[in-house]
């Protein structure tokens, strides 16, 4: 008796906890992800993406995605999965909150996970290496080569469309490789072809001078963020929010903008140069630049950069107007920073980083994003003159904190009209615009080519606490 009593409470509290549960409010994905105080992301480590850049981590995801989570109020856990196979598994089970990895949109994926609104636009491309192969005018020309292709990627997708009007048309999917490992692979004559996004291709050709673009296999693609699929939208209709928002200040064109188009500006054709430099020249200052990346507190391949831009990396250089050596400082300048000798590569380079140091510091209401560029200007054209082109571009209704706002307006100091408004009057303003351009390649290359990363000190704390332990 007594047992039937207690299995009939045991059973009547199971009931009852179980309609309690049922009761019980289920918080909805944006309050998991509010609650927790982490906003978990699935990315890439690619240039088009995520990596680190001269002042932490950079790319136009890791922009985006940090925005988000500030928006959200909450940090940001970055996971890096170059395979996309895998990426797309731990959304459907749940592990990251959402996908940013420049991610093509397709009607197959949409099977799998929802697309946010799209933030860009590209075209698929085939590629090839210049000097070994004819330049194929269809894909009738690629069943003799090698043809090779991330997987699981929106590329095999399309492979198989048209797979149906050419059946002869055979390739190899990689699923260890990402775009930039097939690119580089290409480059060195392993395989024939590869086919990548036009942004992927015109950030790559700068580390690889010898890759072409045979044709494009599509119109202009959207890419998206993916979230998981489910009836829950709660994070989906925040992030379409936030998207939207930035759209309509104009703030998602600037972050585009900002992380594409110097490399539109870059001379391809300098890159072999460029490369010789760097196994010739280069070696014999890299201690030099460290040490003052250390003293300063800056990335040393980012000194460098500014350096060859400057000289080409030689200490002797000297300009029509009177500046010399590796950094190209004036008798002005070095006077001030107690340089001695502008032509010993150990002072210039000590010099040049101690006065963009000075430079950075004194731009302290722009925005970690930008400080740099605007930096590298005043290097080059002087702090004045960038200040007076700031004023121009409030003036002409830009946001005056923003580079590529600064930068679109730098080439009126030419102009008398826009001049003659400033303190500090005519400047060249069309060669800091390309001066900065040329800095960021060169410093991207050599990022590439020596993968080697800043150290910790390198990287600002409020900085360190976004980067991902997967790099």
């Amino acid at each position: 008796m007594q047992r039937r009593v207690f299995a009939t409470l045991l059973g009547g509290a199971a009931l009852i906890g179980v309609v309690l549960n049922a009761c019980t409010p289920q918080h909805s994905a944006l309050e998991q992800v509010l609650d927790s105080g982490e906003l978990r992301v699935y990315t890439r480590n690619a240039p088009t993406t995520y990596y680190q850049g001269p002042r932490g981590p950079a790319g136009l995801e890791y922009d985006l995605a940090r925005a988000f989570a500030d928006h959200l109020g909450v940090r940001l856990k970055l996971v890096v999965k170059d395979n996309l196979e895998e990426m797309f598994t731990g959304l459907r089970k749940g592990r990251a909150d959402l996908a940013a990895a420049g991610l093509t949109v397709t009607e197959q994926r949409r099977r799998q996970v929802r697309f946010a609104p799209a933030y860009q636009q590209i075209t698929p491309q085939l590629v090839y290496r210049q000097g070994t192969l004819p330049e194929p005018q269809d894909f009738a020309d690629v069943r003799q080569g090698y043809l090779e292709v991330v997987a699981n990627s929106s590329h095999t997708e399309q492979l198989r469309q048209i797979q149906q009007s050419h059946p002869e048309l055979q390739w190899h999917e990689n699923p260890e490789a990402g775009s930039t490992e097939l690119l580089s692979l290409v480059a060195q004559g392993l395989i024939d072809y590869t086919i990548a996004d036009s942004n992927e291709v015109a950030i790559n050709r700068r580390y690889f001078p010898e890759l072409r673009v045979a044709f494009d296999l599509s119109e202009p693609r959207q890419l998206a963020w993916a979230l998981p699929r489910s009836k829950d939208t709660s994070l989906y209709d925040e992030v379409e929010h936030f998207f939207e928002t930035l759209r309509e200040s104009g703030e998602l064109a600037h972050r585009v903008k900002q992380n594409y188009e110097y490399v539109r500006n870059y001379d391809y054709a300098g890159t072999p140069f460029f490369m010789h430099h760097m196994r010739s020249r280069m070696p014999n200052y890299r201690k030099l630049f460290e040490k003052a990346a250390a003293q300063t507190e800056l990335d040393w391949r980012l000194l460098a950069a500014v350096a060859y831009q400057e000289s080409h990396w030689n200490p002797l250089a000297i300009s029509p107007t009177g500046v010399r050596g590796m950094m190209m400082l004036t008798n002005v300048t070095a006077s001030q920073l107690g340089i001695a000798d502008r032509t010993d590569p150990a002072q210039s380079i000590q010099g040049g980083a101690r006065y963009i140091k000075s430079l950075y510091q004194r731009f302290d209401d722009i925005p970690e994003g930008d400080r740099m560029w605007f930096t590298l200007a005043a290097y080059n054209v002087g702090f004045g003159h960038v200040r007076d082109v700031q004023r121009i571009t409030e003036q002409r209704g830009g946001d005056p904190s923003k580079w590529s706002n600064v930068k679109t307006n730098l080439p009126l100091l030419t102009q008398r009209k826009w001049y003659r408004q400033t303190r500090y009057g005519y400047a060249r303003g069309h060669e800091p615009v390309t001066y900065v351009d040329n800095i960021r390649s060169y410093y991207d290359i050599l990022r590439w080519h020596l993968r080697t990363n800043p150290s910790p000190g390198q990287i600002p704390s409020s900085i360190l606490a976004y980067s991902s332990p997967a790099l």
